[in-house]
């Protein structure tokens, strides 16, 4: 059976995923009049008005935040190092490259989800893939098939591998037994996903730009310590990033598929662009100014500093610290925390486990509210099924603390995998409505006015939306 699920694997994330990815990165920045560039600009200013609280929504910044929660997980150290023993130096080269594309793609879902979003009983706005395919595409089907996915994954697997970086990464650090690890933090995740997404997103807007802060600040220390090395670093990296350096010396190296492959598939897991996951973040937002594709442009934000800066960050110091002694199937955060330990001295490897610690509970915590805003999808009066999704939550961030399961992992990749080729199927067969809006941000931006998207301009679009979600807008 694990021979069998590698092999699936294999097939979707070194083939089928990777193609399909890359494709949709190209066509959205074609499509959308290359957003991520064009867009530059308006980046601060996007960010700064998102910090100002509207009715019925979280703000921007909360939004950014919970989104950056998901994205921001033990991946961006384990998975960092792992790419790099995987594919060798260059695979942080295509780690960049998912990221520039991505933030296209991440610019679509998101500003579709800003688009279909309505609001619930609370006042609160919800929406994401499965609301886009149920509103845009008219495939209520699809969007249950999305869901279905997304809670295997989100709301359940993935909780396991970031309890299991964290019990591991304590064990490494201070020898504390996986049984306390995972009994605290099930017990703090528990009482922070009771409060809901605004509670949630209220404390993401502190704690996700303090934990990323201190994580680059360390890494920028580091590099300065060996500044004289920083040259040579990243002329590895972009030789080995298309095999130059390996064909020159003519020994036996990482190949520019092996790099290739590494970077796409650790870019893609740390960054999420394409996979549905972002956009239930996004569509929480009531957006300013109010069009959906600011929102989709405070997203792209989330794309460049997960992988561009952190997991950039991650691999400064992974390839500064040179080749590691540990055996060869050591996990990927105990290669980061004995890389630190190599530059620095014994601390460094607390201080890993203590960033470890922040970011695995920042993504338990978010993946539990992007499974409970799918569990609103399929049945919104949910309440005995959401305690059912905590206590499930809460079961696997203990098994994942005490166990090792590649197994159910390795399932968890082929629904990932099932969920972003629903995703992917879903926002290009609505890139028109994409093209639509990204227009007429644009048109808006470069007339001088504040954007502000008003639906009767598209009376196809206007009849696929929720009431009173794009009506009486402020524009002030």
């Amino acid at each position: 059976m694990p021979d069998y699920l590698s092999f699936i694997n294999e097939i979707l994330w070194g083939s089928v995923m990777i193609y399909l990815l890359f494709a949709a990165g190209i066509w959205f920045t074609f499509r959308c009049g290359f957003i991520q560039f064009r867009a530059i600009p308006q980046l601060r200013t996007n960010l700064k008005n998102s910090l100002s609280p509207q009715p019925g929504g979280l703000t921007s910044f909360q939004a950014l935040c919970t989104s950056l929660a998901a994205r921001v997980g033990s991946g961006n150290l384990a998975g960092v190092a792992l790419a790099i023993s995987a594919g060798g130096p260059g695979a942080i080269f295509w780690m960049w490259m998912t990221a520039i594309i991505g933030m296209a793609t991440s610019f679509a879902e998101c500003s579709l989800a800003q688009l279909y979003k309505e609001a619930d009983k609370q006042g609160q706005f919800r929406g994401g893939p499965a609301w886009y395919m149920a509103r845009g595409l008219g495939m209520r089907w699809m969007g249950v098939l999305f869901s279905l996915f997304l809670l295997i994954a989100y709301g359940l697997i993935f909780n396991t591998v970031q309890a299991h970086s964290v019990a591991h990464a304590l064990r490494f650090a201070f020898g504390l037994p996986e049984i306390i690890t995972g009994g605290v933090m099930a017990l703090f995740t528990l009482v922070v996903i009771i409060t809901g997404i605004k509670g949630v997103a209220r404390l993401m807007q502190w704690m996700v730009p303090v934990m990323a802060l201190l994580w680059v600040i360390a890494s920028m220390v580091v590099c300065a310590w060996h500044a004289d090395q920083l040259p040579a670093v990243f002329t590895l990296i972009v030789k080995s990033a298309f095999g130059w350096r390996e064909a020159a010396a003519g020994a036996l190296g990482y190949t520019l598929s092996q790099a290739l492959t590494a970077g796409f598939q650790r870019g893609m897991f740390s960054n999420e662009a394409g996979m549905g996951s972002t956009p239930n973040a996004a569509a929480a937002a009531a957006s300013w100014p109010p069009h959906p594709a600011s929102q989709g442009i405070v997203q792209m934000i989330g794309v460049f500093v997960d992988t561009i800066i952190i997991c950039t960050a991650s691999a400064m110091i992974v390839l500064l610290a040179g080749p590691v002694d540990l055996p060869a199937n050591t996990d990927g955060v105990q290669l980061v925390q004995q890389a630190l330990i190599n530059l620095t001295g014994g601390w460094g490897a607390d201080f890993v486990a203590f960033i470890i610690v922040l970011f695995a509970f920042s993504s338990i915590v978010v993946n539990y509210i992007y499974a409970e805003n799918n569990l609103i999808f399929l049945h919104p009066d949910a309440r005995k099924s959401r305690w059912l999704l905590r206590g499930g939550v809460v079961l696997m961030v203990l098994l994942g603390s005490l166990l090792s399961l590649p197994v159910v992992w390795q399932l968890a990749d082929i629904v990932m995998a099932l969920m972003a080729i629903t995703n992917l199927t879903a926002i290009l067969l609505l890139s028109p409505v994409i093209n639509v809006i990204a227009r007429d941000y644009l048109r808006q931006r470069k007339l001088g006015v504040q954007p502000v998207f008003d639906a009767s301009r598209y009376p196809e679009i206007a009849a696929q939306l929720a009431p009173g979600a794009w009506d009486d807008l402020p524009r002030q």
